[in-house]
């Protein structure tokens, strides 16, 4: 339940959140995100939080990052580390945990709603903390994914829990067709 006169703050755990859109089956289109919260109170800020890797040429995120950036989310990176594990695979690591969580207690007196894109067990006492300072909590992931993308303990914690499947008609955009190779034109022949 939102109100209209709430002031409220989006925390978006943006590799939690594209995960549970992709299990889902589709790409979360951020625009309408941020309009639909916009719509639903007064929305202070829109975090995005999100590991970069530094070390490649050319990062797939860079691009999402830019443009969230340019377009009122407020972003909150940091570089990931790579790391090599006991099977010789490599790892990327870039948890966002605390940033998220320190945003989160800095802006609860000047916020009525938080709303957290994320089903990360680790939330719950974020969660827990806000509610004792007086802020309604709402968490945003998807039970309707195998297995289930959100922390049961998260989900009881929280005032209200969205089902992200039921925002797909709102904030979703199919997922990107692959391109296909255009035959030559017959100008291009000559």
């Amino acid at each position: 339940m939102f109100y209209r006169d709430e002031r409220l703050a989006l925390f978006i755990d943006g590799a939690n959140l594209y995960a549970a859109a992709r299990a889902l089956g589709f790409d979360i289109d951020y625009k309408l995100l941020r309009q639909e919260f916009m719509r639903r109170g007064k929305l202070l800020r829109a975090f995005y939080y999100t590991a970069v890797i530094d070390s490649e040429e050319y990062s797939p995120i860079r691009p999402l990052v830019d443009w969230l950036h340019y377009n009122g989310f407020a972003m909150v990176t940091k570089p990931a580390k790579e790391f090599t594990d006991s099977m010789g695979r490599r790892k990327v690591k870039g948890n966002m945990d605390i940033e998220l969580a320190v945003d989160a207690m800095e802006l609860a007196p000047r916020m009525d709603h938080a709303v957290l894109f994320s089903g990360d067990g680790d939330f719950r006492p974020l969660v827990e903390s806000l509610q004792r300072q007086g802020v309604r909590v709402s968490v945003v992931s998807t039970i309707r994914s195998s297995p289930p993308m959100i922390a049961d303990e998260l989900r009881r914690q929280a005032d209200n829990f969205i089902e992200l499947e039921e925002l797909r008609e709102i904030i979703g955009r199919p997922p990107r067709e692959p391109r296909l190779e255009r035959e030559p034109t017959a100008a291009a022949e000559h």
